[in-house]
Parts: C-alpha cells; structure tokens; sequence
C-alpha cells in the first residue's frame, strides 16, 4: 500500500517530497487538471517565497500563537526554505521590503523543476481527483480508504497514511473551497468556521456614486491607519464598495473580528503621516484668501486627487470649513466598516481544523493515520511569505507524523 497526499499544492508537495525521500510510495491526488494552481496564480506578480526578517519576529505574524506551528516553521523556516530552492536551481533575493522572491520573479519555473524531481523521486500524481470522505473503517485498526469522484466515475484507494493538505475556502475556481469541512466534522473532527482573511472591506454605507465612479481602483499612497491603536504604514485601493490592498490586508484579522464582536469597525486613516498634526494645522489654518478649499490644501499640504475626494466624502461640509476639525480629520479620518468581502475573494482564510484535533505530528486524533497541513489548519498570517512558510513547514511536519506513526506500528506489529 502507498501513503496518500490529497492536495497538490505546496503543503502537498512538501509532504510528498518528504515521505519520496523516507522511502515511502507515495501518491498524490488533486482535484484540479494540474498541480500547484493557486501557487501559480500567487507567482503571476512575483513569487513571494519567504520573508528575510528574524525567525522571532516571523513566528509573531502567525494567529493564533499555536506551538505546533511555531515548531514545525522554527524546524523548515525561511532560510531552509531559500536552501531547499537554491537545490531546484532557483536562486533568490531579498526585496527592499525584506520579502524573499525568486531571481525570475515567476512561480513555474520553480514548480517544473519541482514536479520534476517528485516525479523522478517516484510520485505518482492523480488528477481530476476530487475527495468525497472516507469508506467506513472494519476496525480502528484498519487503514483508510479513501473515495474519490474521477472522469471516470468514483474510485477508491487504500493507503498506509494519509495527508490531507486540501487549502481553506478562497479561490474554490482553483481548488481551495472548503468542501473537506462537512466530511471532516462528519468524523468528529473539531473544525474552527473558515472566514476571509488579508481581505477586503465593505464601507458602511456604501460609497456615494460619485466617489466610487471616479475613484474605485485608486491607489492611496503614503498614508497610515489605526486600527485598535496600532498605526501601520503603506497603501490601500478603493474599491467600488470598500478598501482593499496591502495595508488592508495586514489589519484584516482584526477588523473583521471587531466586526463579528460589535457589527462594524472603525479604522482611522492619516493622509499625511510624515507631517505633525501641528504642522496640518498650521498649513489648513493659513489665510487663502480667494483660493478655493481644495486650491488651498493642494498648495499647501499637496493634498489632491482621491486623498481630497475622501475627505469630502467623509466629512460633513462644517468641518471641511473648520480648520481645526479639518486638520484632526486630516490626521485621523474615520472610515466605518460593514463586512469584510466574501471568502472566494479573499487571498486566504482563517479556521480550520483546530490543533487541539491534532497530536504533534498533526495526525487527526479522531482519524488514526489521517493527517493534515498547510492553510486547511487553524492559522492566518499577512501576506508577506508567511503564508506559504507555513504551508510548507507543516507540509514537512505531516509528513514526519506519517514517518514516526509508521514506525511505531511497525514495531508494535500493527498490520497497514
């Protein structure tokens, strides 16, 4: 009998990689036509790998602060990350922001030279493969039997081990649409709700016509927001509903959880970080004579463009005339928050199956030689090269749980 990976994306391969080079059969079924699809998609603008900051510090972008993941990231982290692709011939660099990229800047050379090496390794990779449970197990004893639905109709497989790296719900075109989470709960896995995480927000409200006609996909440069009285610096989008972009998604977690607890949230945004609030005040407060408002704080503060149309926007008319509420909103503009956007927009997912499910090599306690890895488990991060960090990391660790387990019952003379 092989051991079984369900998911051909990184956390997949990882584990495929590893359990090939303990020795092990291994066979690898996906649903989608090919492997790697949403990391493909994730390489178009630039393939983040990993991050370059110290290993603490990677470890502190991880919700929850669960060990086991902690673990298995300190034991394959960014620099055996950056090694393992320098042995695919994949040279990489480190990004003015500290993010880890291939030389290339593209995910398919990287993933060729992968699927290369699996398969010289002796993988064997089954696709149109869709996963639908578990055949009833004879005795606790006996080793799964996997069903699938094929091009061919449904099958079965009966493996040794099972690794399950099957995604969380966003980008379902791409294969990664929560399906598992009925058939897992259906064993008494406990599962935690998937929800959108390094997402998009909705407005309250929604945008006036005419801001969102002339301003949605407008970047907003060098600004800063507030968010549960943290400031975190960089760019965000305006959408035709809402906000999205990178300094969103850093704050994502919790935003939506604020929204989940009180119904909105409310963010703060400073247009003009690198000026004092008295400095604002000063440049909004000085005389201009026939000048317009907005003539006035172009030539005075260089603010125009959708930076001025969101303060319109979000202001009423007597405090666009008050310098004094002017200046403080121009510092500390609050922007009300409905709903975070639907899960298949979201780059990734939070929930999942819950580590207290699993033992320390990530096998399912309630599915003995089922285990599991990468986002489908109970962990965010921001984007950044933390997302698939970790995918890989527990890829690597399921597949030492399926090594150790084995072991053990081949000493204990457990037949499978």
């Amino acid at each position: 009998m092989t051991v079984a990976v369900i998911g051909a994306g990184p956390a997949g391969l990882a584990a495929a990689e590893c359990l090939a080079q303990a020795g092990l059969a291994v066979h690898v079924f996906d649903a989608m036509p090919s492997a790697g699809r949403k990391f493909l998609l994730a390489g178009r603008g630039g393939l983040n790998l990993t991050h370059s900051e110290p290993l603490d510090d990677v470890l502190r972008r991880f919700r929850p602060a669960e060990p086991l993941l902690a673990q298995a990231v300190r034991d394959f982290g960014p620099e055996a990350l950056r090694g393992w692709a320098a042995g695919l011939g994949i040279e990489t660099f480190v990004g003015s922001s500290g993010r880890v990229f291939p030389r290339e800047m593209k995910a398919a050379p990287l993933l060729r030279a992968w699927m290369h090496r699996l398969r010289a390794a002796g993988v064997v990779f089954h696709m149109r493969h869709r996963w639908c449970g578990f055949e009833a197990r004879t005795s606790e004893a006996a080793p799964p039997v996997l069903r699938f639905l094929t091009p061919a109709g449904e099958q079965t497989h009966e493996a040794r081990a099972v690794v399950l790296a099957l995604g969380g719900a966003s980008w379902p075109r791409l294969g990664s649409d929560g399906a598992w989470v009925p058939l897992l709960e259906a064993q008494g896995v406990a599962v935690a709700p998937l929800a959108p995480s390094n997402c998009g927000f909705d407005v309250a409200g929604g945008w006036s016509e005419h801001f969102a006609s002339r301003h949605a996909g407008q970047p907003l440069k060098t600004v800063a927001i507030e968010v549960d009285g943290r400031m975190r610096r960089g760019e965000f989008v305006a959408t035709a509903t809402g906000i999205e972009g990178s300094l969103v998604y850093a704050a994502s977690a919790a935003l939506r959880e604020r929204i989940a607890r009180e119904g909105e949230a409310l963010l703060h945004i400073d247009l003009l970080p690198a000026r004092t609030p008295a400095q604002v005040l000063a440049e909004v407060a000085h005389p201009r004579g026939s000048r317009s408002l907005s003539s006035h704080l172009k030539s005075r503060l260089g603010l125009d463009g959708i930076k001025l149309s969101l303060l319109y926007e979000c202001l009423p008319r007597e405090d666009m005339q008050a310098p004094g509420r002017l200046a403080a909103a121009i510092k500390s503009l609050p922007l009300r928050l409905a709903r975070p956007r639907p899960l298949e927009e979201a780059i990734s997912t939070a929930g999942g199956v819950r580590f207290d499910a699993l033992d320390d090599g990530l096998m399912l306690r309630a599915c003995p030689g089922v285990f599991c890895a990468g986002e489908m488990l109970d962990w965010e991060a921001p984007t950044g090269g933390y997302l698939l960090t970790a995918s890989f990391a527990t890829g690597r660790r399921a597949a030492g749980g399926v090594r150790d387990w084995l072991s053990l019952r081949t000493a204990s003379g457990s037949t499978g």
